[in-house]
């Protein structure tokens, strides 16, 4: 903080440091901006309360999940992962908490990362029947393959992603080919989102894998199915992850661990309001799905959706900072 010469400005600033508002010694800050849309909202949410209600210096760098974690755990940079999928990279991320490299401020999605077998809300609520992914496979009628409709379908994502594969060895697990269902394979995102767009639309049954939060679960209303067993880690481990183990076994689908990180460096030389902030900022996965169904509707960046949701929902995100805080970001607003 620049000394200040006058006696009056020096009492200016132990009352505005007494206040907890925004210090100056804040200084920069890097924010790593992940690659899909809920992260690059959180990051610029973070950026803006920072900079404006804190008075930091936040830049926003090129991050992904694996790179980033790894980054802080070994440089000690970025100072902030505002959306860490740590179960994605456990031994590292494990590693990073033990060892204390990184540290765990919140858990920045309440709900955590959600993957599964989905249906439309419509077929659920005429169906009250189905529950699990056991009760859906008893109905292929209900959910008519595209290329045979007298076979069921179940929609899988494209191929390179986790839950394909999971969901792949679940339909093996579940006995879904001898219930009288096929599994779908998309190609890609975009053929996974659009396969869903296309079955609401015209009120259709739909099964398959999708995740959240997304903006496509914020458009369209869907319900997971449970699974009719508890989750067995070591099951999990052995066979229902490895694409070419021959004899899964049924099992839950656990919840994603999604953090905010810091680094050690950074924890060590924040300001304590701005720890503060970190630790009790966090969004139920409902909320996410919003913003992120506005920003797809708007093709809106990161930036916007984070500015819509700041003028938008006040009685979120002023429980976070202090009075005096939430002001200065009200004003930037």
């Amino acid at each position: 903080m620049k000394k200040l010469l006058s006696s009056t400005g020096a009492a200016l600033a132990l009352f505005v440091a007494g206040a907890g508002v925004a210090s100056a010694e804040c200084g920069s800050v890097t924010i790593a901006n992940m690659n899909w849309q809920s992260a690059e909202f959180l990051a610029n949410v973070d950026k803006f309360i920072l900079n404006n209600g804190y008075g930091c210096s936040a830049d926003l760098v090129v991050g992904d999940t694996v790179p980033t974690i790894t980054s802080m755990v070994e440089k000690g940079e970025p100072d902030i992962a505002p959306e860490a999928w740590v179960n994605n990279v456990p031994e590292v991320s494990k590693r990073g908490l033990a060892e204390g490299k990184i540290e765990k401020v919140s858990g920045v999605l309440s709900d955590g990362g959600v993957q599964g077998w989905w249906i439309p809300k419509y077929v659920a609520d005429a169906h009250p029947d189905i529950k699990t992914i056991g009760d859906a496979l008893k109905h292929p009628e209900l959910f008519p393959a595209p290329e045979d409709p007298s076979k069921g379908a179940v929609f899988n994502g494209p191929q390179g992603w986790g839950g394909t594969v999971i969901t792949a060895q679940l339909f093996k697990a579940y006995g879904a080919e001898k219930a009288g269902f096929t599994l779908v394979d998309t190609g890609s995102a975009a053929g996974l989102d659009g396969s869903i767009a296309k079955a609401y639309e015209r009120k259709e049954g739909w099964m398959g894998y999708y995740w959240e939060p997304t903006a496509l679960l914020g458009k369209y209303a869907m319900v997971k199915l449970g699974y009719g067993v508890p989750y067995d880690a070591a099951e999990w481990k052995r066979c229902n992850t490895v694409a070419d183990c021959p004899d899964p076994k049924p099992n839950d689908w656990p919840v994603d661990e999604v953090d905010t990180l810091v680094s050690k460096k950074f924890a060590d030389r924040a300001d304590p309001a701005v720890m503060e902030y970190l630790k009790a900022r966090t969004l139920k996965n409902e909320t996410v799905n919003t913003i992120l169904s506005w920003m797809a509707d708007n093709q809106a960046t990161g930036e916007d959706g984070a500015k819509h949701f700041l003028k938008e929902n006040p009685d979120l995100w002023t429980k976070w900072v202090s009075p005096e805080v939430a002001e200065k970001v009200k004003s930037a607003l």
